[in-house]
């Protein structure tokens, strides 16, 4: 009987004729045993298969119809598997085949400024893909001895993170928040302010609106981000077993560049809908059970996705992957099961407060909740000894603020830090999309902590920011210049400003 063994490596693009001939050299006749499974009943993205003995978990089986799946579940007399495409005619009573293959998606450069489902598939309309190697979506994270420590700082473009919870290329930095808070915007701001910086980015949409993701791509594209960004979308009426791979998908493009030695930076919006969809699918599949209803290996479901972002050593190509985790909680909870997991997993969180939101204070990030475990070691030496104890003397102001609300009479000193307090908030004022340079970042740091801000009315800061702002940008400085040139200049440009305004 003839058969077609598949090579299990990554085939270089060649012609038709090439591939037939390559074809035709491994051509054999020998006896084939394979083993044809029948389908029993089918709904919700969820297909029970008899007659597989063979089966192994997440191999790929083919269907008759055209319909390819995934195994999922091993059963005593049938297989679960998750349906990854459909068509019409699948029915009870389809054959099944084994493939002997896992799940793989195409990787490499072709895919950058693509939009892709989670098998790799165009949705941008702009023509097919040719991949030159192809990847397991799901693999083993790097090993201890293949790592490095975290010591390359990756920029957001955001004060408050770029300086006081910096994060490191190759960390896993979670962002949480209620919904509406603006956590996909700052995710979106991150990914603009690597233009320029050799940072690939993979954006992962899971669960989202088809209007959200329209909106996504249009903002990428009309920053210019989309040139060196890859977006992998399961949309929110996609299959289930879609949305479950979508991260896995995504995590697997920015990995083959990782190991190529490239930088890359990877935004799963958002983990509490990916949760939902793999509780879909396990309790579809009849598994028990645990706390919210969520299948007991939820943890190790998150755990090792992102365990495979991290920082190669230079004998692996010293390459890294950066991931920003969303997660989604309800009225500001962050003790529920899921953020708790993924709290501990990751290596530091974003946290942004609805409050605070509707106070008019953006970005909504909460300082007090707020951490970066590995990132302060990846900080620029100047950037962080111009932030020094700027984040422990803004907690110190938002403590003492509350007493004044009880008519306290504050001492000239206390006053003055409130005053020294009330400044420092101003400036971290940001507005949306809007990603600043690290050495504008290291200009206003200058500025505050020598007092230039001081003669300035509060109403004029954020004039007094952009002025600042746009100096910097038209100056040929950098953050490695020496600190009195910086603060000769920067005070030459301030009281320029001082001079406009009184004009």
């Amino acid at each position: 009987m003839k058969n077609k063994t598949p090579s299990a490596k990554a085939q270089p693009a060649e012609s038709p004729m090439a591939r037939r001939a390559d074809w035709l050299s491994r051509y054999s006749y020998r006896l084939r045993l394979s083993e044809q499974g029948t389908v029993i009943s089918v709904g919700d993205g969820i297909a029970w298969i008899s007659g597989l003995p063979s089966a192994c978990l997440d191999e790929m089986v083919r269907l008759a119809d055209g319909s390819t799946a995934q195994v999922f579940h091993l059963g005593r007399n049938r297989v679960g598997a998750i349906l990854l495409e459909q068509t019409t005619q699948l029915t009870a009573g389809t054959s099944v085949f084994l493939t002997g293959n896992r799940l793989q998606i195409g990787t490499g450069d072709i895919l950058l400024g693509r939009v892709i489902d989670p098998l790799g598939r165009p949705l941008d309309g702009a023509g097919s893909l040719t991949f030159e190697a192809y990847r397991l979506l799901d693999m083993r994270s790097p090993p201890i001895i293949s790592r490095d420590f975290v010591s390359q700082p990756i920029y957001t473009g955001n004060k408050i993170i770029d300086t006081l919870i910096p994060v490191g290329k190759g960390q896993r930095q979670l962002v949480i928040g209620d919904n509406g808070c603006g956590k996909s915007t700052l995710a979106i701001d991150t990914v603009i302010n690597q233009r320029g910086k050799e940072v690939y980015c993979v954006y992962v949409l899971i669960g989202q609106k088809r209007s959200a993701v329209a909106s996504t791509i249009d903002l990428l594209r009309r920053s210019g981000a989309l040139a060196y960004t890859v977006i992998v979308v399961a949309e929110a009426n996609a299959m289930p077993g879609l949305k479950y791979l979508a991260p896995f998908a995504g995590c697997t493009v920015a990995e083959a560049w990782m190991t190529q030695g490239r930088d890359t930076l990877i935004v799963y919006d958002d983990l509490s809908a990916h949760a939902r969809s793999y509780r879909e699918l396990s309790l579809l599949l009849r598994r028990p059970p645990g706390r919210e209803a969520y299948p007991g290996d939820i943890f190790y479901l998150h755990s090792r996705l992102l365990e495979r972002s991290t920082r190669l050593s230079v004998s692996q190509g010293g390459g890294s992957m950066t991931a920003l985790p969303i997660i989604e909680t309800e009225q500001g909870e962050i003790a529920t099961y899921i953020p708790t997991n993924l709290i501990s997993i990751t290596d530091g969180q974003i946290y942004l407060d609805h409050r605070l939101f509707v106070r008019g204070f953006l970005p909504a990030i909460d300082v007090t909740r707020s951490v970066s475990r590995i990132g302060g070691k990846a900080q620029h030496p100047v950037i962080k000894k111009e932030a020094g104890r700027m984040k422990l003397d803004y907690l110190q102001f938002l403590e003492l603020e509350i007493f004044t609300r009880f008519g306290t009479k504050l001492d000239k000193s206390m006053e003055k830090r409130i005053q020294r307090g009330q400044l420092l908030r101003e400036i971290l004022k940001q507005e949306s999309l809007s990603p600043v340079t690290i050495e504008y970042q290291l200009a206003w740091l200058i500025a505050y902590n020598e007092g230039l801000f001081d003669a300035i009315p509060q109403e004029h800061i954020r004039s007094a920011l952009k002025y600042l702002q746009e100096q910097v940008d038209n100056s040929d400085l950098n953050i490695d210049s020496g600190r009195d040139q910086w603060k000769r200049l920067i005070n030459a440009w301030l009281k320029q400003y001082r001079n406009e305004q009184a004009a």
